[in-house]
């Protein structure tokens, strides 16, 4: 089997991307917090996943390989109707700074999985 195209290894890259693209709409809303208009934007992965996964197993013809599950899914980009102020702006700076947070802690968790698994091979590979 390939280290590097593993399962394990294939949800982690696609979980980074993910948390990138994610930390990249809270840095807009945080951005555009005193827009008016401007409606909060909220990445998801997890029902798209879930969906592919399914639709997956459900098939007569078994998936060749998880990289076709997941490159497969896409990541959903949606804005939030919801009005926290007069003016129509829909974002709690509060919630996205905390949210920021915790999306940071997750990407931190997945490189430090990655820097393990790399660790591991580049052992591996010298013979140690």
């Amino acid at each position: 089997m390939d280290f590097l195209s593993s399962n394990a290894s294939l949800m982690m890259e696609k979980s980074l991307s993910y948390l990138w693209t994610k930390q990249a709409a809270i840095a807009d809303n945080i951005t555009n917090a005193e827009t008016p208009g401007y409606k909060e934007k909220v990445v998801t992965f997890e029902d798209s996943l879930k969906g592919r996964l399914l639709q997956a197993s459900r098939r007569a013809a078994p998936v060749k390989s998880m990289r076709q599950v997941l490159e497969g899914t896409p990541f959903s980009v949606t804005e939030q109707a919801v009005q926290t102020r007069m003016d129509d702006n829909g974002v709690n700076v509060t919630a996205q700074m905390a949210e920021a947070i915790r999306n940071a802690y997750q990407m931190r968790y997945v490189m430090s999985s990655l820097n393990t698994d790399m660790a591991i091979l580049n052992a591996a590979i010298r013979g140690q």
